[in-house]
Protein backbone atom coordinates (compact mmCIF):
# COMPACT_ATOMS: atom_id res chain seq x y z
CA UNK A 1 0.00 0.00 0.00
CA UNK A 2 3.12 2.35 0.97
CA UNK A 3 4.47 1.60 -2.35
CA UNK A 4 1.49 2.52 -4.76
CA UNK A 5 0.78 5.49 -2.33
CA UNK A 6 4.47 6.77 -2.86
CA UNK A 7 4.43 5.67 -6.88
CA UNK A 8 1.28 7.81 -7.30
CA UNK A 9 2.83 10.96 -5.33
CA UNK A 10 5.82 11.00 -7.38
CA UNK A 11 3.59 10.19 -10.57
CA UNK A 12 1.79 13.21 -9.20
CA UNK A 13 4.73 15.86 -8.49
CA UNK A 14 5.84 14.84 -12.06
CA UNK A 15 2.42 15.59 -14.25
CA UNK A 16 2.78 18.88 -12.14
CA UNK A 17 6.34 19.82 -12.95
CA UNK A 18 5.81 19.37 -16.65
CA UNK A 19 4.17 22.58 -17.65
CA UNK A 20 7.52 24.03 -16.53
CA UNK A 21 9.85 22.03 -18.98
CA UNK A 22 9.52 25.41 -21.57
CA UNK A 23 7.95 25.65 -25.33
CA UNK A 24 5.92 22.49 -24.83
CA UNK A 25 2.33 23.71 -24.77
CA UNK A 26 0.28 22.24 -27.53
CA UNK A 27 -1.24 24.88 -30.43
CA UNK A 28 -4.91 25.62 -28.77
CA UNK A 29 -4.29 25.54 -25.13
CA UNK A 30 -4.71 28.37 -23.51
CA UNK A 31 -1.61 30.60 -22.26
CA UNK A 32 -1.74 32.57 -18.74
CA UNK A 33 -3.01 36.40 -19.04
CA UNK A 34 -2.21 38.07 -16.01
CA UNK A 35 -2.02 42.03 -15.27
CA UNK A 36 1.38 43.06 -13.98
CA UNK A 37 2.73 46.59 -12.97
CA UNK A 38 1.41 49.84 -11.93
CA UNK A 39 4.62 51.93 -12.98
CA UNK A 40 7.13 51.74 -15.61
CA UNK A 41 9.00 48.90 -15.68
CA UNK A 42 12.44 48.77 -15.35
CA UNK A 43 13.37 46.68 -18.39
CA UNK A 44 12.15 49.07 -20.81
CA UNK A 45 15.73 50.83 -21.10
CA UNK A 46 17.29 48.21 -21.53
CA UNK A 47 19.16 47.93 -24.88
CA UNK A 48 18.70 45.11 -26.88
CA UNK A 49 20.88 43.94 -29.85
CA UNK A 50 19.37 43.74 -33.48
CA UNK A 51 19.96 41.63 -36.29
CA UNK A 52 21.33 45.19 -37.98
CA UNK A 53 23.53 45.64 -35.52
CA UNK A 54 22.08 48.66 -33.76
CA UNK A 55 19.95 48.30 -30.45
CA UNK A 56 16.68 49.50 -29.02
CA UNK A 57 14.98 49.44 -26.14
CA UNK A 58 11.62 49.52 -25.13
CA UNK A 59 11.53 53.41 -24.01
CA UNK A 60 12.44 53.87 -27.68
CA UNK A 61 8.68 53.25 -28.65
CA UNK A 62 7.20 55.19 -25.63
CA UNK A 63 3.76 56.47 -26.67
CA UNK A 64 3.30 53.26 -28.52
CA UNK A 65 1.81 49.95 -27.71
CA UNK A 66 4.98 47.27 -27.49
CA UNK A 67 4.12 43.10 -27.40
CA UNK A 68 7.76 42.16 -26.91
CA UNK A 69 7.55 38.47 -27.71
CA UNK A 70 10.50 35.71 -26.54
CA UNK A 71 10.72 32.86 -28.79
CA UNK A 72 13.82 30.55 -30.85
CA UNK A 73 13.91 28.98 -34.31
CA UNK A 74 13.41 25.70 -32.88
CA UNK A 75 10.25 26.13 -30.40
CA UNK A 76 7.14 24.77 -32.62
CA UNK A 77 4.60 27.16 -30.71
CA UNK A 78 6.54 30.25 -31.11
CA UNK A 79 6.48 29.01 -34.96
CA UNK A 80 2.83 28.72 -34.47
CA UNK A 81 2.68 32.43 -32.89
CA UNK A 82 4.52 34.16 -35.60
CA UNK A 83 2.01 33.80 -38.50
CA UNK A 84 -0.45 36.06 -36.10
CA UNK A 85 2.25 38.51 -35.34
CA UNK A 86 2.83 39.84 -38.69
CA UNK A 87 -1.04 40.20 -38.92
CA UNK A 88 -1.42 41.96 -35.63
CA UNK A 89 1.61 43.87 -36.76
CA UNK A 90 -0.52 44.79 -40.32
CA UNK A 91 -3.83 45.33 -38.13
CA UNK A 92 -2.80 47.18 -35.51
CA UNK A 93 0.77 48.50 -36.67
CA UNK A 94 -1.27 51.57 -37.95
CA UNK A 95 -2.95 52.46 -34.72
CA UNK A 96 -0.01 52.27 -33.17
CA UNK A 97 1.31 48.51 -32.18
CA UNK A 98 5.27 47.86 -32.21
CA UNK A 99 6.68 44.08 -31.88
CA UNK A 100 9.53 42.93 -30.77
CA UNK A 101 10.85 39.70 -31.57
CA UNK A 102 13.65 38.93 -29.14
CA UNK A 103 15.35 35.23 -30.46
CA UNK A 104 16.64 33.02 -27.64
CA UNK A 105 18.60 30.85 -29.84
CA UNK A 106 21.95 30.29 -27.94
CA UNK A 107 23.64 30.51 -31.41
CA UNK A 108 22.38 34.43 -32.41
CA UNK A 109 22.64 35.85 -35.42
CA UNK A 110 24.43 33.05 -37.02
CA UNK A 111 21.21 30.83 -37.15
CA UNK A 112 18.67 33.64 -36.58
CA UNK A 113 19.62 35.95 -39.79
CA UNK A 114 19.49 33.67 -42.31
CA UNK A 115 16.19 31.61 -40.32
CA UNK A 116 14.42 35.00 -40.51
CA UNK A 117 15.74 35.29 -43.79
CA UNK A 118 15.13 32.52 -45.53
CA UNK A 119 11.19 31.67 -43.52
CA UNK A 120 7.75 32.55 -45.24
CA UNK A 121 4.46 32.47 -42.83
CA UNK A 122 0.85 31.54 -44.19
CA UNK A 123 -0.89 34.64 -43.22
CA UNK A 124 -4.38 34.64 -44.86
CA UNK A 125 -3.35 32.60 -47.42
CA UNK A 126 -0.74 34.66 -48.42
CA UNK A 127 3.04 33.98 -48.25
CA UNK A 128 4.66 36.30 -45.97
CA UNK A 129 8.18 37.27 -43.89
CA UNK A 130 8.13 38.18 -40.29
CA UNK A 131 8.32 42.24 -41.02
CA UNK A 132 8.37 43.09 -37.17
CA UNK A 133 12.11 44.32 -35.57
CA UNK A 134 14.05 40.80 -34.28
CA UNK A 135 16.16 41.15 -31.22
CA UNK A 136 19.16 39.12 -30.34
CA UNK A 137 18.09 37.95 -26.63
CA UNK A 138 20.19 35.58 -24.26
CA UNK A 139 19.43 34.76 -20.55
CA UNK A 140 20.72 37.71 -19.21
CA UNK A 141 18.00 40.12 -21.09
CA UNK A 142 15.52 37.62 -20.33
CA UNK A 143 16.38 38.15 -16.82
CA UNK A 144 16.17 42.18 -17.11
CA UNK A 145 12.27 41.21 -18.10
CA UNK A 146 11.76 39.50 -14.87
CA UNK A 147 12.84 36.09 -16.36
CA UNK A 148 10.76 33.83 -18.58
CA UNK A 149 9.60 30.25 -17.93
CA UNK A 150 9.81 28.87 -20.90
CA UNK A 151 8.94 29.68 -24.87
CA UNK A 152 7.28 31.42 -26.07
CA UNK A 153 6.76 34.71 -23.71
CA UNK A 154 4.94 37.56 -24.51
CA UNK A 155 4.85 40.52 -22.74
CA UNK A 156 2.41 43.71 -23.58
CA UNK A 157 3.09 47.42 -22.60
CA UNK A 158 1.04 50.24 -22.72
CA UNK A 159 1.98 53.62 -24.23
CA UNK A 160 3.24 54.88 -21.22
CA UNK A 161 5.16 51.60 -20.37
CA UNK A 162 4.00 49.99 -18.44
CA UNK A 163 3.67 46.30 -18.74
CA UNK A 164 0.21 45.52 -18.49
CA UNK A 165 -0.19 41.68 -19.83
CA UNK A 166 2.28 38.49 -19.35
CA UNK A 167 1.20 35.39 -21.75
CA UNK A 168 3.36 32.61 -20.82
CA UNK A 169 3.16 29.57 -23.18
CA UNK A 170 1.60 29.91 -26.91
CA UNK A 171 -0.56 33.00 -27.36
CA UNK A 172 -4.58 32.69 -27.33
CA UNK A 173 -5.15 34.63 -30.22
CA UNK A 174 -8.86 35.97 -29.49
CA UNK A 175 -7.66 36.90 -25.68
CA UNK A 176 -4.52 39.14 -27.41
CA UNK A 177 -6.45 40.62 -30.08
CA UNK A 178 -9.04 41.95 -26.96
CA UNK A 179 -6.02 43.14 -25.13
CA UNK A 180 -4.35 44.96 -28.00
CA UNK A 181 -7.80 46.89 -28.68
CA UNK A 182 -8.23 47.95 -25.36
CA UNK A 183 -4.78 49.62 -25.29
CA UNK A 184 -5.12 50.92 -28.76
Amino acid sequence: MREKFLSALMITGFLALLPLSGCKQKPGENAKLGAVSRGAAPETSLSIPTLEGSTTSVDQYKGKVVLVNFWATWCEPCKTEIPWLIEFNHKYGPKGLVILGIAMDDEGKKVVEPWVQAKRFDVKGQQAAIDYAVLLGNDKIADKFGGILGLPTSMLYSRDGRKVKTIVGLINYEDLTKALDSQL
